[in-house]
């Protein structure tokens, strides 16, 4: 699959980004506004569903929500005072257009639209039972299991079969939901995947990130709770939690690349928590240099903290191009490292003969490193060493996030000795896990109940992994088999 960023590669990708509207005139507007905001979360593939209190109104294209969103005609018949939308990239379903959400069904009680963030980690064990007892899947997206338990359901209210269905799935979710009667917002219960809640007059409004609120001028209200059923009716707004309290554990991987950096995440700055790994950093990891340098756009705000703490100056010693497209050139390896240097350039004349501190998010196979160290070599650096503002990243994600599978992860593979070897770099350090707690206002890591979900770090999953623990890989079905990775 060819790539809109040739570095996008090597990065970990969230699934998705949802944004709700709830009374307000032209909502599907909204939406789109609110899903521009949220493109970083999927660039693959954009829906929105409007509902007009008579009939549910629905589009889906691939591609970004720019050129899709972006016509008088399109939000026109998106109409109605009640839309939901989803930005998607897929981790479970080939990516395609009957994958696209906001699903859409028709159930008893009516019509159906769901638009989801996470991954649902009991989804095939779950689709199976359901084939067996003769529901037909129009995707191969987990999020339709959630539509076929709430069809199934025996409850009597629509609210019921809903919470019924939920408490048959394991893993993460956020989800918005439309139906005749309201739109419900929830997350599960250990709060893994982020949703937020915001007021617009006398709209409700549901996002992935506050900064989707910011953009259509929404006043942040709170954050959905972990276990939280949100339900609003009109002007009515009403709470239920349904499942037993636990301690939740929202996925810490938000503050260190997902979440946009003006975003706040569970009442903390993204960008406040970046610039204090990047310090954290500085004092795990010092190393005598002329020059911090982010690798854009993701490591500015750490390496700014790296800089500020160790007392080095920071420099723009890669300058990122924001204007490179989808390419269709053959990937080969000639043309393949060619494409890596339309998205960032060494800015030689500052590199030449400098000692530099590269600062980077993460290293997940390690191939976007090799090249940003050997561009910085090629550009005359007397020495590059390398500085990771997260814990390597040991292990796969079953929450949500496209993660390579663990064999292909470099941390896995290689101690950080191993790993310096590979990238070619004069030294190589990560923040630690303690570390990166700190960052976030914690003394450190609690061995027991640790306030995050930290598994692509620690491998210790917070909820039970059915799909992984009890099916083999002939047993997959397609979902798995027509991801497109």
């Amino acid at each position: 699959m060819l790539t809109t960023h040739p570095f996008d590669d090597d990065k970990l990708h969230e699934e998705c980004g949802i944004f709700g509207v709830s009374n307000s005139e032209g909502a599907a507007a909204l939406v789109a506004l609110g899903l521009h905001a949220l493109q970083h979360r999927g660039q693959e593939a954009a829906g929105i569903t409007s509902w007009d209190s008579h009939q549910f109104h629905t589009h889906r294209a691939m591609g970004h929500v720019a050129g899709n969103f972006d016509r008088d005609d399109i939000i026109r018949s998106l109409s109605g005072n009640t839309a939901a939308g989803h930005v998607r990239y897929a981790t479970t379903g080939d990516t395609a257009i009957r994958n696209v959400q906001p699903l859409y069904a028709e159930l008893a009680s009516g019509g159906f639209a769901v638009a989801h963030n996470g991954n649902i980690s009991n989804a095939m064990r779950l689709r199976r039972d359901l084939v067996r007892r003769g529901a037909i899947f129009q995707s191969t997206s987990d999020t339709e299991v959630i539509i076929h338990l709430v069809a199934t359901s025996q409850y009597r209210t629509l609210i019921d079969r809903f919470i019924d269905a939920l408490k048959q799935v394991e893993g993460a979710y956020s989800l918005i939901v439309m139906t005749p009667e309201g739109m419900i917002a929830c997350r599960d219960p250990l709060g893994i995947r982020p949703l937020v809640m915001g007021k617009l007059d006398d709209s409700i409004i549901f996002a992935s990130e506050t900064v989707a609120l910011d953009v259509v001028g929404a006043e942040y209200v709170r954050d959905v709770e972990a276990g939280e059923l949100v339900i609003v009716k009109g002007s009515e707004v009403t709470s239920h939690k349904p499942f037993p309290p636990v301690a939740s554990r929202p996925c810490i991987f938000e503050y260190v690349y997902f979440s946009r950096p003006d975003s706040i995440a569970e009442d903390r700055s993204v960008y406040s928590v970046r610039k204090a790994i990047g310090a954290q950093l500085a004092i795990e990891s010092p190393v005598e240099a002329d020059l911090v340098v982010p690798v854009p756009d993701s490591g500015v705000p750490a390496a700014i903290g790296y800089a500020q703490q160790s007392g080095i100056p920071f420099e723009l010693g890669i300058i990122r191009s924001h204007y490179v497209g989808r390419t269709f050139i053959q990937p080969g390896d000639k043309v393949r490292h060619l494409g890596v240097k339309l998205k960032h350039n060494a800015n030689k004349e500052l590199i030449k003969g400098k000692r530099i501190v590269l600062i980077d998010d993460s290293i997940v196979r390690g191939t976007t490193s090799l090249k940003i160290v050997q561009m910085m070599h090629e550009a005359g650096a007397a020495e590059v060493h390398l500085r990771i503002a997260s814990p390597p990243t040991r292990h796969s994600c079953f929450y949500g996030v496209d993660t390579p599978e663990r064999a292909k992860l470099l941390a896995a593979k290689l101690d950080v000795e191993g790993m310096t070897d590979f990238i070619h770099a004069d030294s190589l350090a990560f923040v630690s896990i303690d570390g990166l707690y700190k960052a976030l206002g914690e003394a450190h890591r609690a061995d027991i109940h640790p306030k995050y979900c930290d598994a692509c770090f620690t491998g210790e999953y917070p909820t039970t992994l059915t799909d992984q623990d009890e099916l083999q890989p002939v047993d997959q079905f397609a979902l798995l088999e027509e991801r497109v990775g």
